[in-house]
């Protein structure tokens, strides 16, 4: 294999991970946000579940962790127990606000990386980890709680949140469909 296809892969898959948060599971966590009331973000079917809101502080403390703190350099002052205890709410306004500033700034870091940062060994929540596999870790990690967001908006609301279309299916507004379909 010559030395820049090599490149090129490297730049395809990280553009990818950039792609799948910013541009796939963001819009749809933001798109729950903007469905729900503030008490609805807050809500816990359970003790043992977490709210939309718990999630979307966790999504933000994890990017930040590892992408931001981890490959950045950035200190690393992430509190993970309060994202899952926080019980007073957070407006929609400053969760989004929040989780797309975490997605934009680590965006720009995993844009940056050259090879070797992605090669080498980082010391991330105790684990040691290749660059790669920290951003992979993110990206899959973002999209397990992407899918429970969009669990529990459907529950709150009651029907679908409109994030894709099955064959034959026509919507009623075809200007709805913004969010890109891999």
């Amino acid at each position: 294999m010559r030395r820049g296809s090599r490149t090129g892969l490297r730049e395809q898959i990280l553009a990818q991970a950039i792609h799948s948060l910013a541009k796939h599971h963001l819009p749809r966590v933001e798109r729950c946000l903007s469905l729900l009331s503030t008490a609805e973000i807050w809500w816990r079917p359970n003790a043992a579940s977490n709210s939309i809101g718990n999630l979307v502080l966790h999504l933000s403390g994890n990017v930040r962790q590892w992408i931001i703190s981890g490959l950045g350099g950035a200190p690393d002052r992430r509190l993970r127990d309060k994202e899952f205890g926080k019980r007073k709410p957070i407006s929609r306004r400053a969760l989004r606000s929040q989780l797309r500033n975490t997605v934009t700034e680590a965006a720009r870091i995993i844009n940056r990386p050259s090879g070797d940062d992605l090669k080498s060994s980082h010391e991330i929540q105790r684990f040691t980890v290749t660059g790669f596999k920290a951003v992979q870790h993110v990206v899959d990690h973002f999209a397990f709680h992407t899918g429970q967001i969009i669990m529990a908006a459907k529950m709150k609301r009651g029907r679908a949140v409109s994030f894709t279309q099955l064959p034959g299916e026509k919507h009623r507004n075809p200007s709805q469909r913004k969010l890109p379909v891999l």
